[in-house]
C-alpha cells in the first residue's frame, strides 16, 4: 500500500506552523490541504478535547465570513492527533501567502464572548466546548506565529525518508 503523504513529514522534527500537506485535482480545479500545526507532535501535550472543538466552530465561522477568503474555504477541522487543523482550500498557494489569514483567525477567538453553533441543535456534541482554554491555545500560538513570523521552518515540513526496496516496498520504524 502506498504511504499517505502526512506520513511522510517526520514527527519527531515538525514544529508548529501553516504547512503545504497535499495538493488534489478535482473537477475543474484544484483544492489545496494546509497542516494548521500548533503544537510540537509526541513531545507537546495536545491541545485539549473541549478547547479543541470551541476553537473548530469559532475559526470556521471566521474563515467562512471572511470577505476576502469566504469563497476560497473548503474545510476547516481538527487532526485526529489534537495537535492542530486541517484547512483545505480552493485552488493553490504557498503557505507563507496564507499566514495573515491564520494569523487574523486566531486572532479572532481573543474577541470571542460565545461558540457559535453550540446549541444541542446544531452541535453533536453541544457541552464539549471550553472557550477559555481555545482563547488560551489560540493566545498561544498568535504569539508563536508572530515571534516566528521570518522563519521558514514554520512553513516548510521536515520530511521523513525512508528506505525502498527494489519493489517499491518503505521501510518502516517498529
Amino acid at each position: 500500500m502506498e504511504m499517505i503523504q502526512s506520513f511522510s513529514v517526520d514527527h519527531t522534527a515538525i514544529v508548529p506552523g501553516i504547512f503545504f500537506s497535499r495538493e488534489d485535482k478535482v473537477g475543474c480545479g484544484t483544492v489545496t490541504t494546509y497542516d494548521i500545526r500548533l503544537k510540537r507532535p509526541n513531545r507537546e501535550p495536545v491541545i485539549d478535547v473541549a478547547a479543541m472543538h470551541s476553537l473548530e466552530h469559532i475559526i470556521a465561522t471566521t474563515l467562512r465570513n471572511d470577505p476576502e477568503w469566504k469563497d476560497e474555504i473548503v474545510y476547516w477541522g481538527p487532526m485526529g492527533c489534537l495537535t492542530g487543523f486541517y484547512l483545505i482550500l480552493k485552488n493553490s498557494r504557498p503557505p507563507q501567502d496564507i499566514y495573515d489569514l491564520i494569523l487574523s483567525a486566531f486572532r479572532s477567538v481573543k474577541e470571542a464572548e460565545e461558540v457559535p453553533g453550540a446549541t444541542a441543535v446544531n452541535c453533536g456534541h453541544y457541552l464539549m466546548h471550553n472557550l477559555n482554554m481555545a482563547k488560551w491555545y489560540a493566545a498561544e500560538f498568535v504569539s508563536y506565529l508572530e515571534k516566528n513570523a521570518g522563519n521558514p521552518d514554520i512553513f516548510s515540513y521536515p520530511r521523513s525518508d525512508r528506505p525502498v526496496t527494489d519493489d517499491g516496498k518503505h521501510f518502516f520504524d517498529s
